[in-house]
């Protein structure tokens, strides 16, 4: 149990990727987590050159067509949309955008926030409180609401969504790189690189920093569900991705309104999103068994179990 413990520590050893694969088989929960987001990944970088045009082509002989209809090729096994697209492809072009988008404001707030939690934590002058004041500034308004007025206000599009989530998530990486580093600061090999004249910013980046970034990548998984439920909203509600674009949260608007009579245009694409939040946050789950050694005992019994 103690080799175990510590090689997991080091990720840089050999034997990392195999520890990791034997925890995530002995957890079958968590094995089908994986395997449905490795095919969302496959799906985003793929359908878009594969199935592009199938998802954007309109057929109105096929508008909203009932799912299971195998008459009409493999494309339409989950039925057709209000102009007569095959949801399927658009369901896995519309992974694209939704796991792209948010894949990108996730990896912009965790940086940002994540530079200024590294200041806010090691700096004790003025502007560490001023960068304090602006998270509180930030959190103090739903997200949600927040991420409306702006887009309302600057126009929706890409550029503007994805900014307007990195910040609305921002505090949450800053308020945890600032915990995290006002601890690590005062341990010992800090304060004996301070003693050897080594900068601020060196200890910083080349000290701390790497004790507090797999907690701040431990939270974006979590986070990335968060960013796709808002994505999601926002599209739903019109300032989001606009056409001739999509995501999964467009899709379902674009269904509201026929839920009585071809119920499928709004419901794969929300099962999407909910079979994607739910594998982020048990893979992330899983993922916070593994890095405590408090709570790993839990895969050794799953084995034992088993056996």
């Amino acid at each position: 149990m103690q080799t175990t413990s510590s090689t997991l520590s080091t990720p840089s050893s050999p034997q990392y990727s195999s520890l990791l694969l034997r925890y995530l088989l002995r957890d079958k929960l968590a094995l089908a987590a994986a395997l449905l987001l490795a095919i969302l990944v496959l799906a985003a970088l793929l359908a878009p050159w594969l199935l592009g045009d199938a998802a954007t082509r309109l057929g109105l002989r096929y508008r909203n067509l009932a799912p299971f209809s195998a008459a009409h090729g493999w494309l339409f096994v989950l039925g057709a949309d209000t102009l007569g697209r095959p949801i399927l492809a658009r369901l896995l072009v519309g992974a694209s955008n939704t796991l792209g988008i948010a894949a990108a404001a996730v990896a912009l707030s965790l940086t940002i926030g994540g530079l200024l939690g590294l200041i806010a934590g090691y700096s004790e002058r003025w502007y560490s409180h001023v960068i304090l004041r602006m998270a509180d500034i930030i959190m103090s308004f739903p997200s949600l609401l927040l991420a409306l007025i702006v887009l309302y206000t600057l126009g929706p599009s890409v550029t503007n969504l994805i900014i307007v989530l990195a910040i609305t998530r921002m505090p949450v990486y800053l308020r945890t790189a600032r915990a995290e580093v006002l601890e690590v600061r005062e341990r010992m090999f800090v304060s004996a690189a301070r003693s050897m004249g080594a900068g601020s910013i060196r200890i910083v980046l080349r000290h701390i920093a790497p004790l507090v970034v797999p907690t701040l990548i431990t939270i974006s998984a979590i986070d990335f569900a968060t960013v796709i439920l808002a994505e999601s909203a926002l599209s739903f509600l019109g300032l989001g991705i606009q056409p001739p674009d999509f995501t999964w949260g467009a899709m379902v608007a674009n269904g509201r309104g026929y839920l009585s009579s071809a119920w499928w245009i709004a419901f794969w694409p929300g099962l999407a999103i909910m079979l994607a939040t739910l594998s982020l946050n048990v893979l992330s789950s899983w993922a916070r068994t593994v890095a405590d050694p408090q709570q790993r005992w839990r895969l050794q019994k799953l084995k034992r179990a088993r056996q």
